[in-house]
């Protein structure tokens, strides 16, 4: 399993590892009930505290991305097709968000967007 942390970014380690993790999942670099290195083992690997893999564990366990079997170990949980489409769907709205942000910043109309997207659709329905 890939991971690359940045100590200097804003977003929490535990976080970057969760992003990771769920980004190998959705791309099926990570398969459904593929066993993921422990807790410590990934701590010592990537040179993090235990602590800190544990709360990203448990947060993907929460939202259904992986699953713990006592004695076993943690793997990818069988795979949601609802959490993928949401997490897509997610994603878009952060890139939506941005397109507003800008128009409004350089006075593009709402129109305007519309009749980009149409043509990136390859639609001139509106």
């Amino acid at each position: 399993m890939r991971m690359i942390i940045s100590n200097s970014s804003s977003v929490p380690i535990y976080e970057q590892i969760k992003n990771s993790i769920i980004e190998q999942i959705l791309s099926e670099e990570l398969l459904e009930d593929e066993a993921l290195p422990s807790i410590r083992q990934l701590a010592t690997e990537i040179k993090i505290s235990v602590m800190t893999i544990k709360k990203a564990y448990d947060e993907l366990e929460k939202e259904g991305y992986l699953i713990s079997r006592q004695g076993k170990g943690t793997f990818v949980a069988p795979k949601n097709t609802e959490l993928a489409l949401e997490h897509a769907k997610q994603e878009i709205e952060k890139y939506i968000q941005k397109i507003v942000e800008l128009s409004t910043q350089y006075q593009i109309t709402k129109e305007e967007i519309i009749e980009v997207i149409n043509l990136f659709y390859g639609s001139d329905e509106k």
